[in-house]
């Protein structure tokens, strides 16, 4: 098991659909203790079932856009392990009236609420976590395509995705310094909830299929198998990278 006993922190399961949830999946199939964090009692509901499911050791309710929040998460751990040995960071939000039309017509809140959520998020994360990694401790984020070119639809969001690789590469240097690494997964379009709010999501799924090389979507555990990698001691001469899971469909042009 590539992963007994480590200790993994999973920000962003919403349900049995989400990418986070893929890699807990692989995570505990590897020996992994697990703890995951809810938003609000809504979604708690949700988390219940399968931290039921995949055993974890314990949930946390944890708003990643409140610094009290992620403060109070950081204490609950370091109360219940002491460190941490992975954290997985699959948080991501845009207002649905900004995942259509045009770009330029953004608004400043709209802005600013994605790249909160969705980039800052984990530079806060790491902030609040740095004191407790292991020295070989691994970190990883989930980001898209669109965050190099431009996909219809996906507007703001891929500014934020390009934000939230900047913010990789910067966090390299910053937690290398200990030992600890930090690397993206661009993750090809799956069926998630987050994914259910970009206008025109069906066509994006059917253009991989019709064009990637491997023609087909890729799944949670393909996903899970790749951030597996990174958690494991396969990949401890990598850093600041970003791992593209996508069929192939980023190395192709006209």
């Amino acid at each position: 098991m590539l992963l007994k006993d480590k200790k993994v922190l999973i920000f962003g399961v919403a349900n049995n659909r989400s990418i986070a949830y893929g890699i807990a999946k692989v995570f505990k199939e590897n020996g992994a203790r697990l703890a995951f964090n809810y938003l609000g009692e809504a979604l708690k509901k949700r988390v219940e079932p399968i931290s039921e499911e995949l055993q974890s050791e314990f949930i946390f309710d944890c708003d990643v856009s409140r610094d009290d929040q992620i403060q109070a998460a950081a204490e609950l751990v370091q109360e219940k392990w002491g460190k941490v040995d992975v954290l997985v960071h699959s948080v991501a939000y845009a207002q649905r009236e900004d995942l259509q039309g045009r770009f330029i017509d953004t608004s400043r809140k709209g802005f600013q609420i994605a790249m909160d959520i969705s980039a800052y998020s984990l530079v806060r994360l790491c902030q609040a976590f740095e004191p407790m990694f292991s020295d070989d401790a691994s970190v990883m984020t989930i980001t898209y395509y669109g965050s190099q070119k431009v996909i219809k639809n996906y507007n703001v969001m891929g500014v934020a995705k390009a934000a939230l690789e900047a913010s990789v590469r910067y966090l390299a240097v910053d937690l290398g310094q200990k030992g600890v690494r930090i690397n993206a997964i661009s993750a090809g379009p799956i069926k998630t909830l987050a994914a259910s709010g970009i206008s025109g999501f069906k066509t994006i799924l059917k253009t991989i299929e019709e064009k990637a090389p491997l023609h087909r979507n890729v799944t949670q555990e393909d996903v899970g198998k790749t951030a597996l990698y990174l958690a494991s001691n396969l990949s401890t001469g990598m850093t600041g990278e970003v791992l593209y899971v996508d069929s192939g469909y980023n190395i192709l042009g006209i």
